[in-house]
């Protein structure tokens, strides 16, 4: 899947924490954020990706809008997707992966994104480089005359 180039890779990060809101379970139970992680890697062995790229995180902070991943990469644009349904967006969450990791800085449009990964975005944050694209100087103030 990786078309990242070799010191430019991209992660898959999973929080296996997440639970929405009423969760029924108790505190130690498998979480829905753990089986989020279950389902991408099951349809990733399905389409016969090698997923050497996926982690599991315990915590990503965003208990309001379970369940999270996130795209991440040195050189790249960070994106942090949630609300998302383990039973449904699997497939979702590996196409957009793979066009994260077809762009050289990892950079995707939001029309570009399947729409659950439209609608659930967090954030993205833009690389440290300078150069990165949607980092520009703030237009000057407007003078009073």
């Amino acid at each position: 899947m990786s078309a990242a180039k070799p010191g430019r890779e991209a992660c898959l990060s999973v929080c296996f924490r997440c639970k929405p809101e009423g969760w029924p379970g108790d505190a130690d139970a498998r979480r829905p954020g753990a089986e989020l992680a279950d389902t991408i890697e099951a349809e990733a062995m399905r389409r016969g990706i090698n997923l050497a790229v996926l982690r599991d995180v315990r915590c990503m902070s965003q208990c309001k809008l379970p369940c999270v991943v996130a795209f991440s990469g040195e050189g790249r644009f960070t994106y942090l997707f949630g609300d998302l349904d383990p039973a449904r967006d699997a497939a979702a969450i590996l196409d957009t992966f793979a066009l994260y990791c077809a762009r050289p800085d990892g950079f995707m449009e939001r029309f570009d994104r399947p729409a659950a990964l439209q609608a659930g975005i967090l954030g993205r944050v833009p690389p440290l480089t300078a150069s990165a694209r949607q980092v520009e100087r703030r237009p000057a103030p407007i003078e009073n005359i």
